[in-house]
């Protein structure tokens, strides 16, 4: 019988995130196998909640919902800010990412969406957030 991935399971796999209409967001497939051990934060809950129950060999692909993947987009987690407060205010684009320092030294990401002379809008929201996703996994190894 086939090892079956758990909850816990260190899993060797290859997976590809991508929008419903199938533009991809991450993958592996055309890489090195990615090695995850769920958890642990590694993967979102959501796919790993998919990986559960899969078995070595087996390949599937799942069609998630926005409430199912990475959650609605949060309007409150879009933010205008002066750009005197952010790095490199004055060289800044549109649809870039900037890292940021949370106070509790996590860092977290936000996209630019708007600029102007004095602000810039960023959205802190997950890229996949509100949108349906796409999740295909193949399990090569489950320890």
């Amino acid at each position: 019988m086939s090892e079956q991935v758990k909850a816990d399971s260190l899993v060797t796999l290859n997976y590809r995130v991508a929008s419903s209409d199938g533009v991809e967001f991450i993958g592996t497939f055309n890489a090195a196998p990615a090695v995850l051990k769920l958890g642990n934060d590694e993967l979102a809950p959501a796919l790993e909640r998919c990986l559960t129950g899969m078995s070595v060999g087996e390949r599937q692909i799942f069609d998630l919902q926005p409430q199912d993947a990475f959650g609605p987009h949060l309007p409150h987690l879009v933010q205008r800010i002066p750009r005197e407060r952010l790095p490199n205010g004055d060289r800044l684009q549109t649809q870039t990412l900037l890292e940021f320092d949370a106070p509790n030294g996590a860092r977290f990401t936000g996209l630019i969406c708007e600029l102007d002379a004095q602000t810039a809008l960023i959205d802190f929201n997950h890229p996949l957030a509100g949108k349906p996703v796409r999740f295909e996994a193949e399990i090569i190894g489950v320890i």
